[in-house]
């Protein structure tokens, strides 16, 4: 009698997060022991953010379930509203899939729900980029929680990984493996080792829980910085964090006010079009974590504007992190646009094989009431 496949969820709630998770699926894909079920739920499935789901089922890949959660309003009680339903919507679908394993990433509200989902109806939960440090809106106490739920660890970096186990983790269960998100970055790398440089401005900005007059204030001022600086702006729409209507308002505002041709707005880029724009960009500008893991490996000066990534590693030099005045990003992206990284190199975030080794890992885990059952290791 043949031996039933490894069920594996993995549950995608933003754009990013999928394209970051892109390498582990393939990785899963591989493997002939393992069945891979696709979770999609949060950003993906609202229009005003690009509907990426379609991105999903135009790479390939079949989607086991869509579960709705937030409507995407910026009202106070969406985050929350959507929690709910979320953890709903997947656990009835865990039961109903009889999934084995479940695998979320990072620290948004949709892997919680998946987290929360998955430990609730028995089982083995899997966290990659636990032990980061990132204050984002809440994001730090749902990475924190989910770190405190999950059975298996894959951290990015050895530093994240000693987080964990000081956190009461145990050590066999923590791995160190890498930041998936470079994976496909340094493949793309091998193919395009050397790309010319557009005048261009590469915008991706979130909000992080403040009021939206807040957050519009902080966009206009970055986005006035850029087109002092002479360059184009390519501007990537926020996620749905709390206070992110104010950021679309920004935006809005400053297309009107710009020349034709000097401003593009996109709700969504599949990840390899992503990773192009990135190569081809003078400098990023924002607040997100790629220009602290990613653009440092592809060569491409990044501004960390304020204090969303406090405290998370650097992927290199080439980060400028500044307040949200108007002088000091116009002074940080002074200091970004004279520095000329080469792509490519060691990282601090790992050597690009990061999903191949989950997959692995995942592959080879012995699914017992032991792994199940928690103890605090200190």
């Amino acid at each position: 009698m043949s031996r039933r496949r490894r069920r594996v969820a993995i549950v995608t709630g933003t754009r990013a997060e999928y394209g970051v998770l892109r390498s582990l699926l393939a990785g899963i894909a591989r493997r002939r022991g393992m069945e891979l079920q696709l979770v999609v739920t949060g950003m993906h499935l609202l229009r005003q953010f690009g509907h990426t789901v379609d991105t999903i089922r135009a790479d390939g890949w079949p989607i086991a379930a869509r579960v709705p959660m937030q409507r995407g309003d910026d009202s106070p009680t969406d985050q929350a509203d959507g929690l709910a339903r979320g953890i709903r919507g997947i656990a009835k679908y865990f039961e109903q899939a009889r999934t084995d394993v479940v695998v979320v990433l990072g620290d948004r509200i949709e892997a919680l729900a998946g987290a929360l989902a998955a430990v609730t109806t028995g089982r083995v939960l899997a966290h990659i980029h636990g032990g980061d440090v990132a204050p984002g809106d809440f994001d730090d106490s749902m990475r924190h929680a989910i770190t405190k739920l999950a059975h298996v660890h894959f951290a990015a970096t050895k530093q994240a990984g000693r987080r964990i186990v000081r956190m009461g983790e145990d050590t066999a269960r923590v791995y160190v493996v890498g930041a998936p998100g470079l994976d496909d970055l340094r493949t793309l790398l091998k193919k395009k080792p050397r790309v010319e440089r557009a005048q261009e401005a590469l915008v991706v900005y979130h909000a992080h829980g403040r009021e939206p007059a807040v957050e519009a204030r902080v966009m206009k001022r970055l986005l006035e910085a850029v087109a002092r600086a002479g360059l184009q702006r390519t501007i990537l729409y926020p996620n749905t964090d709390r206070g992110h209507q104010g950021v679309l308002r920004a935006i809005e505002g400053h297309v009107r006010k710009s020349a034709a041709g000097e401003v593009s707005v996109t709700r969504s880029l599949p990840r390899p079009v992503y990773l192009e724009a990135l190569l081809r960009a003078k400098v990023l500008v924002g607040n997100s974590s790629s220009g602290i893991i990613e653009a440092p490996l592809a060569g491409t000066p990044s501004v960390n504007v304020g204090d969303r990534q406090a405290g998370r590693e650097l992927g290199g030099s080439s980060v400028i992190s500044c307040g949200e005045s108007a002088s000091e990003i116009s002074g940080a992206l002074c200091i970004a646009l004279r520095k000329r990284p080469r792509p490519g190199g060691q990282s601090v975030y790992g050597d690009g094989q990061a999903g191949e080794r989950i997959a692995k890992i995942l592959a080879g885990l012995k699914l017992t009431s032991a792994l199940v059952r928690k103890v605090i290791a200190y």
